[in-house]
């Protein structure tokens, strides 16, 4: 089965390699509901870290430490929200060469 929009669903997370997880079907099923949800949860702590690092860059007393561990924290949260833009951008779209060609 394919997605309404007749492609694979991009999926939040990864194989234990670091490969992309796809997912074919309605887009209603568990899969799909626990990536929703894994997808909420990505998007809900990337708005707390950036928060986090707006008081942090304020405060002129931060560690050249905190603010490089900020940075990681946030490499990582640019990471996820990217997979999540590019998931929810494919199932509108429809492929992602639509995306790359700036197509849609």
């Amino acid at each position: 089965m394919r997605t309404s929009s007749g492609s694979a669903r991009l999926l939040p997370w990864t194989t234990t390699s670091g490969e992309p997880c796809y997912l074919l079907g309605d887009g209603v099923g568990k899969v799909s509901r626990m990536a929703d949800r894994v997808e909420g949860a990505q998007l809900s702590m990337a708005g707390e870290l950036l928060g986090h690092a707006a008081d942090m860059l304020a405060d002129r007393r931060s560690t050249s430490a905190q603010v490089h561990y900020l940075a990681c924290r946030l490499a990582e949260s640019l990471g996820d929200v990217r997979r999540v833009a590019e998931s929810r951008g494919r199932r509108l779209v429809g492929t992602s060469d639509d995306l790359a060609s700036g197509g849609g």
